[in-house]
């Protein structure tokens, strides 16, 4: 009788260690989704913006309309990337069609001077920065589960569960790890 208490204390002291290891994969994964629904809305507002900025640029450089269209295309796609790899993915394309096009911009000076594109920059650069603390908010919330999926005992739980990694948000194309030069003539 007494090794049966035994048992049943040991078997219900794992059952509780398991449902706390899963417990916390659980909290650990709506922090990562959060995390990206916040980063999402940011993405929204700048994806709200680029059409505008676009136009704007058209009304002076009519015949960069390769550069325009890669803009809106770039655009289209991050908005309508359905999962977090694909989106992230869309975004690092978005990145570096933005940079061309505001390379674009500094051959036109009457547009630099223009009011209206100088107040949706100004707009994108404040959502620009919000996209990036949403980046950082949700590296560090993906780099905690990721920790949790891959450190013993919690391994055991998240395969047993199926939680896999989160994808970090990083920088892919090496042209936009490049450092910008900036020259004033």
């Amino acid at each position: 009788m007494k090794a049966f208490l035994i048992i049943i204390a040991v078997v219900a002291v794992i059952v509780l260690i398991l449902i706390s290891l899963y417990n916390g994969l659980v909290r650990a994964d709506n922090l990562v989704k959060e995390a990206f629904s916040t980063m999402d809305v940011y993405m929204k507002k700048r994806y709200d913006l680029i059409p505008n900025l676009v136009n704007t640029v058209k009304g002076y450089a009519t015949h960069e309309k390769e550069t325009l269209d890669a803009v809106i295309s770039a655009r289209n796609s991050a908005a309508s990337a359905n999962t977090p790899t694909a989106k992230l993915e869309a975004e690092g394309e978005l990145n570096q069609v933005m940079s061309r096009l505001f390379a674009l911009t500094e051959s036109y000076p009457d547009l630099k001077a223009n009011t209206n594109f100088l107040d949706l920059q100004n707009q994108l650069s404040v959502v620009e920065t919000e996209i990036a603390q949403s980046r950082k908010y949700y590296n560090a919330t993906a780099r905690d589960f990721n920790n949790k999926v891959k450190t013993f005992p919690t391994v055991l739980v998240a395969g047993a569960f199926g939680f896999t990694v989160a994808p970090m948000f990083e920088i892919t194309d090496a042209v936009q790890r490049e450092t910008v030069n900036v020259s004033f003539d």
